[in-house]
C-alpha cells in the first residue's frame, strides 16, 4: 500500500496540477473568491472547526495547543467527515485548502497530521 499524498495550501495559491483532488476545509467560502477560481473539487463545511471553537482560537498561536487538542475531540464526534477525507486521500493525491492567513496555525494542519497517522 502506498503513502497517502496530502498537501496543504490556501486556497488563494495558484492551483496546479499537482494539488490532485482539492479539498476545502473550511466551514466558510474563502472572502472574494469566485468558485471558479478556487478551483474547489469538494467542500467538507463539517470537517471544520466548530463556529464557536473557530471563534474562541481566533488564530492566536499562544491557543495552538489548546486549539488542536479541542478540534480533535470534535472530529471524534463526527467520524464520517475523517472517513471521507481518508477515502478521497486513498484515490490519489490530495491538497486540503484553506482560507487563513496563518499557515502554521489552521486547521489544515491540524487534519494532515490526522490523517497522516492513520
Amino acid at each position: 500500500m502506498t503513502a497517502m499524498s496530502i498537501q496543504i495550501k490556501r486556497v488563494y495559491e495558484q492551483p496546479d496540477a499537482g494539488d490532485g483532488t482539492r479539498i476545502l476545509v473550511d466551514r466558510l467560502w474563502p472572502r472574494g473568491l469566485t468558485k471558479e477560481k478556487a478551483k474547489v473539487d469538494l467542500w467538507l463545511k463539517d470537517v471544520a472547526p466548530s463556529t464557536e471553537l473557530r471563534k474562541w482560537f481566533a488564530h492566536d498561536p499562544a491557543k495552538w495547543a489548546e486549539f488542536q487538542t479541542r478540534y480533535r475531540e470534535e472530529l471524534k464526534k463526527d467520524k464520517e467527515q475523517i472517513s471521507q477525507l481518508k477515502q478521497e486521500a486513498a484515490k490519489g493525491p490530495i491538497t486540503l485548502v484553506y482560507g487563513a492567513r496563518d499557515q502554521e496555525h489552521n486547521e489544515a494542519v491540524v487534519l494532515q497530521k490526522l490523517l497522516s497517522l492513520k
